[in-house]
């Protein structure tokens, strides 16, 4: 791996807390309630604060933006979300529910000179992508920039996770995974138990169909477990997912990358002493790594 994939995965792990703190806050679930949606489910907010950038996309391309989501399921929520909120709305919500939900989180510090450095940092990284074949990352960095540090972070970081977002979906295609395959492959490896795959959508009888193909092609054993080459081919989707997400790290460069994680303990720190994100994540932060 090299030097700027490692520090890829690295960032990826200070980011994706503080990223997903959307998803699950109570303020981000008043905000999805303000605008009409059911909040007994996260999905219908999930979706909409996700794909809103996008403007008002159908669910085939929600669907191959999502890739691990069942169709069926998207279809669910998609595009019924926009007749119940406008996307233009649904973007004013969202950044009014990180803004609640950091301020509950951090209170004054929000205004310390350090956030206001490591938003500057990461907006730097943000602006450098590379947005070819990365419709989500694009659809972000496209909108306008808030003027406060603490959402300006929140957006810099959102469009450098869904930088490496779009990546992963690129290499889980050139390994020949698609997005069931993708999961059952993924909890094979011991990255997380299958049954927190369930809110994807996937029935048993498409679970049980995507380990016979992996099966099929020797990677799952009878055990349904990974098989060597099983493991072998899902360090190559971590490897290929690192190197495609190096480049805004490279033109930050490692130094100043690792100010930014610094500067963005506290938030971190928070986010993870909040009790709001799943004790067990289903994108295996913590657990798998790619090898060095």
């Amino acid at each position: 791996m090299s030097e700027y994939a490692g520090l890829s995965r690295r960032m990826w792990h200070q980011i994706e807390p503080v990223h997903a703190l959307l998803y699950f806050s109570p303020q981000a679930f008043d905000e999805a309630s303000g605008l009409g949606y059911d909040i007994e489910s996260r999905w219908p907010s999930y979706f909409a604060w996700r794909w809103a950038p996008l403007g008002t996309p159908g669910a085939r391309l929600v669907t191959a933006t999502a890739y691990s989501f069942s169709p069926a399921m998207v279809a669910e929520h998609v595009p019924a979300i926009w007749a119940t909120a406008a996307p233009e709305k649904v973007l004013d919500a969202r950044l009014s529910a990180v803004d609640r939900t950091y301020r509950a989180l951090l209170g004054d510090r929000l205004d310390s000179p350090d956030l206001a450095e490591a938003a500057e940092l990461a907006r730097r990284a943000a602006e450098s992508v590379k947005v070819a074949h990365r419709p989500l990352a694009a659809a972000n960095l496209d909108l306008p920039w808030p003027e406060e540090a603490h959402l300006v972070l929140w957006q810099a970081y959102t469009i450098l996770r869904e930088h490496r977002g779009d990546g992963h979906l690129a290499a889980l295609l050139s390994a020949g995974l698609d997005g069931c395959e993708a999961l059952v492959s993924f909890a094979a490896i011991g990255a997380a138990p299958a049954a927190n795959f369930a809110g994807r959508g996937w029935s048993e009888q498409e679970w049980a169909a995507a380990s016979d193909r992996l099966s099929a092609r020797g990677l799952l054993d009878d055990e349904g477990q990974a098989t060597e080459e099983g493991r072998r081919l899902r360090d190559q989707v971590e490897r290929m997912t690192d190197e495609l997400a190096a480049g805004p790290w490279r033109a930050l460069g490692a130094e100043r990358a690792e100010r930014l994680a610094q500067l963005s303990l506290p938030l971190l720190g928070a986010a993870f002493e909040s009790g709001l994100l799943p004790m067990t994540s289903t994108l295996g932060i913590g657990k798998v790594q790619a090898p060095a």
